[in-house]
């Protein structure tokens, strides 16, 4: 997931634009380069795209960690956990350190406020995003808001109408103070934590997801436990940092963490362990169901 404006947006159906980030989903580390290589850059019609350089971010692939200072924050690491993730994410800073990099201990005291602010931001931008007609199928109507509600009504999903309801509301006369702009502010000092970390440390690690997989439609029945699940990734989409999510285990990932634009650093660090380890040649088995 690159720095937020690295990759042009131009063509995506937006749903939050302030968080929106596309990014390749690849085999290995290797194929992640390649492809960043081709969509990385300033676009102008996407006016919030970096004018930034791209770099070869193939030339960051080295197997070369050493003196590289690796941010463990405290915070992703509590109670409530399951204990296999958290096994397996401790494993692959061990070997980081094998490797020769240097694991520091850090703070992001702002993290248990995340969640609650990037489900207040997101369904506020996707309320304003989402109209439901100009993608997709239409549902006739005796008028324009007639056409919309149906629409709306027959071709959205439970959970993009929950969002949007949430969305509406926190951004609705008499609460936008009170919801929407406190979690701006909230967002800030996200960002500001991350500021500080990198002071002290070149890459953050903690894990992509607090349990390893649950099966499609798991959680269908129970929003908050669903949202619970993006605890360790919505701070860094908060502070449109990049990151990058890799095998570490048999069903648990690690997420190295970066600073804006540090793209190269993340890909240098996640391709030393990938090809310390073979994870990322072990394909799950599918079932039928899945």
């Amino acid at each position: 997931k690159p720095t937020y404006g690295r990759v042009s947006r131009y063509g995506l159906v937006a749903y939050a634009s302030s968080l929106d980030q596309i990014g390749p989903l690849t085999r290995d580390v290797t194929d992640c380069a390649n492809i960043l290589n081709i969509i990385a850059g300033h676009d102008e019609m996407d006016s919030t795209s970096s004018a930034a350089e791209v770099p070869d971010y193939t030339k960051a692939l080295v197997e070369d960690v050493k003196g590289l200072k690796i941010g463990l924050p405290k915070e992703y690491f509590v109670e409530g956990m399951d204990p296999e993730v958290e096994q397996a994410v401790r494993t692959a800073i061990k070997k980081y350190e094998e490797l020769g990099a240097e694991v520091v201990e850090i703070s992001l005291p702002h993290t248990e406020y995340a969640i609650s602010t990037y489900y207040l931001i997101a369904p506020a931008e996707a309320a304003t995003n989402l109209d439901g007609v100009s993608y997709g199928e239409r549902v006739d109507g005796e008028d324009l808001v007639q056409m919309m509600t149906n629409t709306r009504d027959e071709k959205f999903g439970e959970e993009v109408k929950r969002r949007i309801m949430i969305g509406n509301y926190a951004l609705s006369a008499g609460y936008y103070d009170a919801y929407y702009l406190k979690a701006l502010k909230v967002r800030t000092l996200v960002q500001q934590d991350y500021t500080e970390a990198f002071k002290k440390v070149d890459v953050i690690m903690a894990p992509t997801a607090p349990t390893p997989a649950f099966k499609i439609g798991e959680m269908i029945a129970d929003p908050l436990q669903m949202y619970l699940q993006d605890v360790c990734t919505v701070p860094l989409n908060l502070a449109g940092l990049p990151g990058i999510s890799i095998p570490c285990g048999k069903s648990s990932k690690g997420l190295p963490i970066g600073k804006p634009l540090a793209e190269e650093t993340l890909i240098r660090t996640a391709y030393t362990y990938e090809q310390s380890q073979d994870y990322h040649k072990q394909m799950p088995e599918l079932g039928g169901n899945h």
